[in-house]
């Protein structure tokens, strides 16, 4: 069964379904400090009753995002997953910002843009606060960058904003969101 981003179906394969939850258990278990005081079982559990949550949550891992729980909703009664890759996701970089980014560029066109990817996958970026969150539970982006929610006054304008972490300090810088780079992709969310 294909899993592909523009796939009608959003299901996976028992098998596909077994070998993320065992990867996202490991992760889980790993990870502990970024999840304190919540039980794997409850997550399986969201994870099994949600099968078009636990297909985006595939595809954070395809793109090399490694998902995992950094959060539970007490309202809502949701598991919150980020990207939790030391880099930014290697299947998501050199790309724009979003589709009218990516439609102005008259030459060299990226592939795709991160708004449109995050979408097919059924996960949100990052709100530049997000992304300070996700830093205070490790180091990420040392090498790379990643792109975040831009606010509609900077995109109207044509820029866009991105994050990383250089000299153990978490930068927000901007640029035309028609921009891409080899380092620089973008890390997404999901509730489930």
């Amino acid at each position: 069964m294909t899993t592909s981003p523009n796939s009608p179906t959003k299901e996976l394969s028992t098998e596909q379904r077994e070998e993320l939850l065992k990867a996202l258990k490991a992760r889980f278990d790993k990870n502990i400090d970024r999840h304190k005081d919540l039980e794997w079982a409850n997550v399986q559990a969201k994870l099994e009753a949600q099968t078009e949550k636990l297909w985006s949550l595939h595809e954070m891992e395809r793109t090399g995002g490694e998902p995992d729980v950094v959060d539970y909703d007490n309202e809502t009664g949701e598991f919150i997953f980020y990207d939790c890759s030391a880099e930014s996701p290697k299947g998501r970089r050199s790309i724009c910002y979003d589709r009218e980014a990516l439609e102005s560029r008259k030459e060299h066109k990226p592939q795709n843009s991160a708004m449109e990817m995050a979408a097919a996958m059924g996960i949100e970026l990052l709100t530049e606060e997000q992304y300070r969150e996700l830093q205070e539970l490790g180091k990420f982006d040392l090498k790379t960058s990643s792109w975040v929610k831009t606010p509609a006054t900077i995109r109207e304008l044509g820029g866009a904003i991105f994050c990383d972490r250089r000299y153990n300090t978490i930068f927000m810088y901007h640029n035309g969101a028609e921009s891409y780079y080899g380092a620089r992709g973008f890390r997404g969310w999901l509730r489930v």
